[in-house]
């Protein structure tokens, strides 16, 4: 009876969040304090109502119930128990629910964090939620309940696809989802903004740490997404602009528009509209990914092809919530009117330029993503856009947006003396020209102007980070008191900023040294690639707990002394008849060697493909501190506090009003 609990539990949490959505704002026209408050214990009911419905499910993988149809799709008798644990979001339905769980997660995160909020900004915030949230439950019970049944119920299932059977595949998409998903709560926080007509400094406040909180699991989510697409998919990229990897990169653009345009509203109080549509832009762009996955309208191994029926559901979705969204926008846009003046020398006229670039380049981005599917929907033809283009026009947006980056940390709010910014530049900029002319030397021997201009646009976002760091410091008699009184807000803007210039340092010099070859080699035959020397040394048969392989060994040397042994392998997985080849990596700060194995030939020797990867690590780092940048910011103390302060200033109004 699991299922049927399951699909009982989802239908009761329909019921809570449609009770979540109209209760608060019937409390809000009648000024209603107990029908405001209800809300929050609606968004716990609604969360342990789709936390039982995914216990459910995961309790049907791993009793390997295949009498449901999703299980029997994506289970199979011999599938590791991890594995069985990470089907549950393997497929379409499973990774729907995962998503209204997580939903639901950040609904219960904001009533419980935010109840320091004026109690009718709160109520909005959540009604919004809610009614998200009611939006997802129907996409699930009417088109992609996960607990249907089967029958004839089979004996064995059909197993997981093999290219998922991957530790990645337990951080990636959950991360992902907390990024895609908490979007929705900057998007909340913003229509409850234009319903209320309460748009100011202190909203900004509030909003600005839930935006970050999304920003940085995004972006750790699409940087686990690169590590697992290289790691698994054994062609040795990084990143190939295919249309779900933009799907997560366009909301990733504007949230980073949109963290930067609320410092601008928190601090001078400008901008409020232009925010107030970037918060609506990350979201919608969030729901177009859900879109162009769910559709059907794309191939690719990120995405989950369905029938058109799930696809315009979603369209609909997209149609009512931004719809919507503009509509009220346009109805409120007279009362977001900022009055105060934006010099152009200054740091928020530095960041309205930063905002600039970055939706330029979401909107490239979104128009080499859909330009093929409208032409192919039209009938006017197929055509592929891929790397040529996207190259071709986002590299020059993200250089002068890293150059804006540097000059931003350094300059003040309200206005700036141009003769004091350009001597606080001469450190960072001498640095940058430095390390970029040597640093390439030093690692690769040689150099190009790609290597030369990527690493020094990475050091100078990063010089100027850690400059705007000392000089805070610095400002203090004692370095201590200097360390402790720099806010955490300040330490994580720069510490996302040295990861936005380690991963520009790595993705220039992974383009511009990266190396590969094709060779087709004998047991004891030897190939050379980058100063190395691989040889095969053969192969073996090996079998792992549902598929068995074909397993090569390479020894890797240079100048006649070992570097490692790698062992990549060509799996067979039976219950699907499914063939993938899992590279063999051997890491390294200052780069990686790859080898995967190709086909084997009736003389005994293989086919393999050899790969030089200098940098690469440095991509994911920079990620990687950029998440751990954006922790710091959301966790900031003064948020706290200030919420705290509006709380009883708006308590003490009422009071005074009563």
């Amino acid at each position: 009876m699991s299922a049927e609990l399951g699909h009982f539990a989802l239908i009761l949490a329909l019921g809570v969040a449609l009770l979540q959505w109209g209760v608060p704002l019937i409390g809000w026209r009648r000024r209603d304090a107990r029908l405001l408050a209800f809300g929050a214990s609606a968004a716990h009911a609604q969360f342990l109502c789709v936390l039982v419905a995914y216990a459910c499910l995961t309790y049907a993988f791993v009793t390997k119930d295949f009498s449901l149809a999703y299980v029997a799709e994506n289970d199979h008798t011999r599938l590791p128990l991890f594995y069985r644990v990470t089907a549950v979001w393997g497929a379409h339905e499973g990774s729907l629910l995962l998503w209204v769980l997580i939903l639901s997660g950040w609904t219960v995160a904001v009533s419980v964090f935010n109840r320091r909020l004026p109690l009718e900004m709160g109520a909005l915030v959540l009604s919004v939620l809610g009614a998200i949230s009611v939006g997802f439950y129907l996409f699930i019970l009417l088109t992609s309940s996960p607990f249907d049944r089967l029958y004839p119920v089979p004996t064995e299932g059909h197993d997981l696809n093999p290219i998922l059977q991957d530790p990645g595949l337990a951080l990636h998409p959950p991360v992902l989802y907390m990024g895609y998903v908490g979007f929705s709560v900057a998007f909340a926080f913003a229509i409850a903004a234009l319903i209320g007509g309460r748009l100011d400094g202190a909203w900004a406040r509030w909003t600005r740490p839930w935006t970050v909180t999304a920003w940085m699991f995004l972006t750790l989510g699409i940087t686990f997404g690169s590590w697992w697409a290289y790691k698994e998919l054994g062609w040795g990229g990084w990143w190939f602009w295919d249309p779900v990897e933009n799907a997560s990169f366009m909301p990733w653009l504007a949230g980073t528009a949109l963290i930067h345009s609320l410092a601008v509203t928190e601090k001078r109080g400008l901008l409020k509209s232009w925010t107030v549509l970037l918060a609506i832009l990350a979201f919608s762009l969030s729901l177009l990914g859900t879109f162009l996955v769910r559709s059907g309208v794309l191939v690719s191994v990120h995405a989950f092809a369905s029938d058109p029926t799930r696809g315009l559901f979603v369209l609909g979705l997209i149609g009512v919530v931004v719809g919507g969204a503009l509509a009220l926008y346009a109805w409120r846009a007279p009362r977001l009117s900022a009055y105060g003046e934006l010099n152009l020398l200054s740091r928020e006229g530095l960041l309205l330029f930063n905002n600039v670039f970055l939706v330029c380049a979401a909107g490239v981005v979104l128009l080499g993503t859909l330009y093929p599917l409208v032409l192919d929907a039209l009938g006017l033809g197929k055509i592929s856009v891929g790397p040529p283009y996207f190259d071709s026009v986002f590299v020059p947006l993200i250089v002068p947006l890293i150059l804006l980056v540097g000059l931003a940390a350094t300059v003040p709010w309200k206005r700036a003396r141009l003769a004091e910014s350009l001597r606080r530049l001469r450190m960072p900029a001498a640095a940058a020209l430095a390390v970029g002319l040597t640093l390439p030397l030093a690692i690769q021997g040689r150099t190009t102007l790609v290597a030369v201009a990527g690493t020094l646009l990475g050091v100078w976002a990063a010089g100027t980070a850690v400059q705007d760091l000392w000089r805070r410091v610095r400002s203090k008699a004692d370095w201590r008191a200097g360390l402790t009184s720099v806010p955490r807000a300040a330490w994580g803007m720069n510490l996302a900023h040295i990861g936005l210039g380690v991963w520009a340092i790595g993705v220039a010099c992974v383009t511009s040294f990266g190396a590969e070859k094709d060779v087709r080699l004998a047991p004891g035959a030897h190939a050379e690639l980058g100063g190395y020397t691989f040889v095969f040394q053969g192969e073996r048969e090996a079998a792992g707990p549902n598929y068995t392989a074909q397993q090569g060994s390479v020894l890797v040397e240079r100048e006649g002394t070992t570097v490692a042994r790698l062992y990549p392998q060509k799996r067979l997985y039976a219950s699907q008849g499914t063939v993938i080849t899992e590279a063999a990596i051997h890491p390294g700060p200052f780069g990686d060697l790859y080898v995967s194995l190709g086909e084997g030939y009736d003389d005994g020797s293989w086919s393999l493909r050899l790969y030089d990867k200098p940098m690469v690590r440095w991509i994911w780092l920079g990620g990687v501190l950029m998440f751990l940048g954006g922790g710091l910011a959301a966790s900031d103390r003064r948020y706290r506090l200030a919420r705290a302060l509006e709380r009883r200033s708006a308590q003490a109004a009422e009071a005074t009003a009563a």
